[in-house]
């Protein structure tokens, strides 16, 4: 009787590497068009041309344009969320992390760096994702609250504040960039921190202290 082949194990991690690599070359393509702004014209047949993969392996990874688009924010997002959290991987004060989270995120654009131009343009309608900064800075909040560091209500209603600041001052950043130093970082975390209920001389020592020498992703 015949006996079935043992599936060649090499063969499928080689084959689920190169679907991987062409999954990341369109996400990488649409990363670079929502940053210059050519996201919503592009078609898919732009879009596997700047990835460099065969049009037909479009649909092996995404089911629409839009999806793709969603994973590309997403993974933009992740990113810094991911430098973030290297940031404040030493730290057991909510307070502090916070602080080093919102000044580290207002440099951020500064750079000129892809997934920072993301953010600014695209952020805003991923407050509610499970990837990126959102959750991330969700839980510093709840931390907050919880050991008695910030005093507020609703960690949500906060979380949109905060983003809603975050994200104009790295849009001015963007547009107006001689208005925004490392000064005006820091204070945009000081009064942050002071709309969660730390105290006015607590917050500004906490937003002045030395960041961690860490660099962000490169993109």
């Amino acid at each position: 009787m015949a006996t079935s082949q043992p599936e060649d194990s090499g063969s499928t991690s080689r084959l689920e590497r190169r679907k991987a690599q062409t999954r990341q070359k369109l996400v990488d393509a649409a990363r670079a068009m929502l940053a210059d702004g050519r996201a919503q014209t592009a078609s898919i047949q732009d879009i596997t041309e700047a990835a460099d993969v065969g049009f037909g392996s479009f649909y092996n990874h995404f089911e629409s344009k839009s999806a793709l688009f969603d994973a590309a924010v997403e993974d933009a997002l992740e990113e810094i969320g991911q430098v973030l959290d290297r940031l404040s991987s030493d730290v057991t004060d909510p307070a502090l992390a916070f602080a080093r989270s919102v000044r580290f995120a207002a440099r951020f654009t500064r750079t000129g760096r892809e997934a920072g131009q993301i953010l600014v343009h695209h952020g805003m309608a991923y407050m509610d994702s499970e990837r990126g900064l959102a959750p991330r800075a969700l839980h510093d909040i709840n931390n907050g609250i919880a050991t008695g560091r910030f005093r507020v209500a609703n960690a949500r209603l906060a979380l949109a504040t905060i983003a809603g600041s975050l994200l104009a001052m790295m849009y001015i950043s963007l547009t107006d960039p001689d208005l925004v130093d490392d000064a005006a970082c820091d204070q945009l975390a000081e009064q942050l921190l002071r709309m969660l209920g730390v105290p006015p001389a607590e917050a500004r020592k906490l937003a002045s202290a030395p960041l961690p020498d860490l660099e962000g992703p490169e993109r």
